[in-house]
């Protein structure tokens, strides 16, 4: 069993900032990828940020330059440092992960969310 656990929503003003972090714990051999998506109110869940195969990192067009993530890889941990919070980013954010348990064998996981939500 691989779970990701997600911590640091929470309410917050425009303008203002929030880290998210996720922490991979299990039986774990390798993470194949890490990333953030986020679900609004009535509409479909959207990938927020994530890695890319390069190495890089990849990110939706309105969060760009808001938005950073970043990975403690001796941690099984990825993080979403927000800034410049504006009200179209309240959602709930879940962390997705592809987690190898076995030489041939992954899983893609999902975190159980965490609201955040921005007050004009």
């Amino acid at each position: 069993q691989v779970q990701l656990v997600e911590s640091g929503g929470g309410l917050v003003q425009a303008g203002g900032s929030l880290r998210l972090s996720c922490a991979a714990s299990g039986r774990i051999v390798s993470i194949d990828h890490m990333g953030w998506y986020r679900q609004a109110p009535g509409k479909q869940r959207e990938m927020v940020a994530g890695f890319t195969s390069g190495g890089g990192t990849d990110y939706t067009d309105s969060v760009k330059g808001r938005f950073t993530i970043s990975r403690d890889s001796a941690k099984n941990t990825v993080y979403l440092q927000m800034n410049s919070l504006k009200p179209e980013d309240t959602a709930v954010y879940y962390c997705n992960a592809l987690i190898a348990i076995t030489s041939l064998r992954s899983l893609e996981v999902w975190g159980q969310g965490t609201l955040v939500t921005v007050s004009s």
